[in-house]
């Protein structure tokens, strides 16, 4: 905003120019769900040019109905892909949490842990291991909180392939014939395309 240049004007027109053909576009919540929690998280480990920090990123569905999702960059430059990633776990598992305690609230129980689903085989063995490392010191905290709730039964990591990532949409460009069908996935729907 201090030094806008034309590759940044460019890159504005482009999301008006996709906000202007998406107008009818919205979520779609089913009355016939569960009250299942399920998360997909994910972070592009150094994904900024300039300051090397990564973008986490993750969306939470209740049942089959999109209901939260985010996409942030961290406060700290991360010296791997799975410290990155370990740190969008967090952040998942801090929604998942405050969910829990917000459907409990309402009065709707959830029994059943919830799902954290993770691509990053490195960050889900950290959250699985008790013994920390010397280099998983700096992540320690992070470490703690998401295996108590593991240990809690509140929350179950699972392995997630990296082309069934949805997450994805919200730390890395993706091209068209990515993009269309995640967002469909994702339960984006247009009210204003024919049935």
């Amino acid at each position: 905003m201090h030094q806008p240049r034309k590759d940044h004007i460019k890159a504005a027109l482009r999301v008006v120019r996709y906000l202007k053909k998406a107008l009818g576009q919205g979520l779609f919540f089913s009355s016939n769900s569960d009250f299942r929690l399920r998360a997909y998280c994910d972070s592009d480990w150094a994904g900024c040019p300039l300051t090397r920090r990564s973008t986490t990123g993750y969306c939470v569905f209740l049942g089959s109905s999109l209901i939260s999702w985010r996409s942030k960059r961290q406060k700290t430059v991360s010296l791997s892909s799975a410290e990155a990633e370990y740190s969008a776990m967090t952040g998942a598992c801090c929604e998942l949490t405050w969910l829990r305690h917000l459907l409990r609230d309402l009065g709707i129980s959830h029994q059943d842990s919830a799902l954290l689903y993770c691509d990053n085989k490195a960050a889900l063995q950290i959250a699985a291991n008790p013994v920390f490392q010397e280099r998983t010191r700096h992540i320690e905290m992070d470490c703690h909180f998401i295996r108590d709730k593991i240990q809690d039964g509140s929350v179950t990591t699972r392995h997630v392939d990296f082309a069934h990532q949805l997450a994805d949409i919200l730390t890395k460009p993706l091209g068209k014939e990515i993009f269309v069908p995640m967002v469909r996935k994702l339960g984006v729907q247009d009210i204003h395309s024919p049935t």
